[in-house]
């Protein structure tokens, strides 16, 4: 091993090390390992950045652009209607979401078909009077198997077939996938429909808010008294005169009811404040300011509400503004108008002071404010909306024309008369000058981290085929080609790059495990396709962990899973696509 070699492993062992303790996001540690590797005169200074204008990197883009576009159009919204009006049977709600979630994965992000459908999924638990724990599992492992399916379903496919072009000279088409993708959806939903669904913990979960946050145990009506300190001094000083957390949520003065009042909004003696809060918390506030208990309502949660002003659940997703961070720190109020109520996690409501938690990918937040405002909230804090979101059912033409241009960009591709990433960047274009999406909307759609991600880790995975180490553990594995067949070599190169998945972005896996299969089957002196197709199922198909792909985190607050919940339904689902995927692959694509 030369010392270049070893200075490119340390690094990417550190990488996958960080990327799994999860503490730095993982565009930052991909960033910190291109820069290292240019310290280290690995990488060429002048090449370091080379990787944000590669053909995978602007695909993974406009796809994400696209995929908004028709979203906005109201595409998806059609089939979200349709869903609504099944039947409450369990197996038919599992079967139909999970076939719908591949389905919409092929075309478009697989994270933003189960964004779309997730919400779907909980109202229809909820009308069935289920936990939704039942449904999201599948949801999210059934947008995983349907990324498979196509060049543009998922981040590993376009990496992949990146490679291909530049170890055979052509990249995989658009439905290179297919064959392979869909046989492995197929006989994963039918494992799921027919076994698995048994094997998926029974938690919680989203039931209803009712249930969930019960929040008349945590609001208490209160009068200001004119003996009170406060008399004259504002919301936002009342709220600080205590260290616990207390919110007031609403104001009634007189005939008048103020929802979700101004923080500067000056206190009058014979006011009634709805304050919101654990009973440690009220308690303070009561003996601090001097107020009186006024007449407890019952109905606790209608007088949070009215016409102008309503509760929205959300979900925290992944590289959300809100993750990593406080309530306090963000100032909700004041930045955005709302009241956060209540948080739960894993489906349980969190008791500790809302100012002081830490918020996580998957969390699930309830927030009062006005309807515009906290959809606006919701949107900018980088949250999904949960069983309250508004269906866009579009208009016909407009329908017609969004499916069309991007009907026009698959075709481009698939007639090889326009690379793959020529034709949805033009379509993309398209859908702005259309006005399906705004400019705003457009940088908004694009996963940034992502995108960060594999423009940093470009530059290292070629790092680690220009100076050997790819070759280097290619030939580790080309020793057992004498004891173990092909099939089985195959075999172990899709399980460990699953294991790798399971912690790491899976879009970095593909960058660092394509160049050794290219190398493997170079030293087998076979075709590269089967090793590159072995490594795009691989990488996508990461059901072990929470933490692997976005899709399991997004699921896990709502579902109520823990983190050992995952592997109950995925290993076995896991064995089955390596079982199922290698005699296909070596089938179609011969060595």
């Amino acid at each position: 091993m030369t010392l270049s070699q070893a200075l490119v492993f340390a690094v990417i062992l550190a990488s996958l090390v960080l990327f799994v303790w999860g503490r730095w996001r993982y565009d930052l540690v991909a960033l910190l390992a291109l820069l290292a590797l240019v310290l280290c005169r690995i990488v060429p200074p002048q090449e370091s950045f080379l990787g944000f204008g590669h053909p995978a990197v602007v695909t993974v883009a406009a796809v994400l652009v696209v995929s908004r576009g028709l979203r906005n159009a109201g595409v998806v919204d059609q089939i979200a209607r349709f869903l609504f009006s099944l039947g409450d049977h369990p197996l038919l709600q599992v079967s139909v979401l999970t076939f719908a979630v591949g389905v919409l994965s092929g075309f478009m992000n697989n994270v933003g078909a189960l964004a779309l459908l997730m919400p779907v999924a909980v109202q229809m638990a909820r009308k069935s009077g289920r936990s939704a724990s039942g449904l999201l599992m599948p949801l999210a492992f059934g947008s995983l198997l349907g990324g498979l399916t196509t060049l543009i379903g998922t981040p590993p496919n376009i990496v992949i077939a990146a490679l291909r072009a530049e170890a055979a000279g052509a990249p995989f088409r658009m439905f290179d996938f297919t064959p392979v993708g869909a046989a492995v959806l197929v006989v994963g939903m039918a494992f799921i429909l027919l076994f698995g669904w048994r094997l998926i913990p029974r938690r919680r979960g989203e039931r209803s808010r009712e249930e969930l946050f019960e929040v008349e145990k945590y609001t208490a009506e209160v009068r200001l008294p004119k003996e009170s300190p406060f008399v004259g001094k504002t919301v936002e000083e009342l709220e600080d005169s205590v260290e616990e957390d207390a919110t007031v949520v609403a104001l009634v003065r007189g005939e008048r009811r103020y929802l979700v009042p101004s923080s500067l909004e000056a206190l009058r003696a014979g006011d009634i404040l709805i304050v919101e809060g654990d009973s440690d918390s009220l308690k303070a506030l009561l003996e601090k300011a001097g107020l009186e208990l006024a007449e407890t309502k019952e109905e606790a949660e209608e007088e949070l509400k009215s016409e102008e002003v309503g509760l929205l659940e959300a979900v925290v997703q992944p590289n959300a503004l809100l993750e990593s961070r406080t309530a306090r720190n963000l100032r909700l109020r004041n930045r955005y108008g709302v009241n956060l109520l209540a948080v739960a996690r894993q489906g349980k409501r969190l008791k500790d002071r809302l100012g002081k938690i830490r918020f996580r990918a998957g969390d699930v937040i309830l927030l009062q404010g006005g309807r515009g405002q906290v959809q606006e909230a919701i949107a900018a804090l980088g949250c999904l909306p949960l069983a309250e979101r508004e269906l866009r059912l579009g208009r016909p033409r407009r329908l017609v024309l969004a499916l069309g241009i991007f009907a026009g960009a698959i075709g481009s591709v698939v007639a090889q008369v326009l690379s793959v990433e020529t034709a949805f960047v033009g379509a993309a274009v398209l859908l702005v000058l259309l006005n399906f999406l705004s400019l705003r909307e457009l940088y908004e759609s694009i996963d940034w981290p992502v995108i960060v991600l594999l423009g940093a880790m470009i530059p290292v995975g070629e790092a680690v085929e220009n100076t050997g180490g790819a070759e280097l553990i290619a030939r580790s594995l080309l020793d057992l080609k004498g004891e173990v067949p092909a099939a089985l070599l195959l075999g172990l190169l899709m399980a460990g790059t699953m294991a790798l998945s399971n912690g790491v972005n899976n879009a970095a896996v593909a960058v660092l495990m394509g160049p050794i299969a290219v190398h493997l089957a170079q030293g087998l002196e076979a075709s590269v396709d089967p090793f590159l197709m072995t490594v795009a199922v691989g990488a996508s198909c990461t059901f072990l962990t929470p933490i692997g792909h976005q899709s399991n985190a997004l699921v896990m607050g709502p579902g109520g899973y823990q983190f050992g919940d995952y592997w109950r339904l995925g290993l076995p689902l896991s064995l089955l696509v390596i079982a199922c995927a290698v005699p296909l692959v070596l089938r179609l694509w011969p060595l």
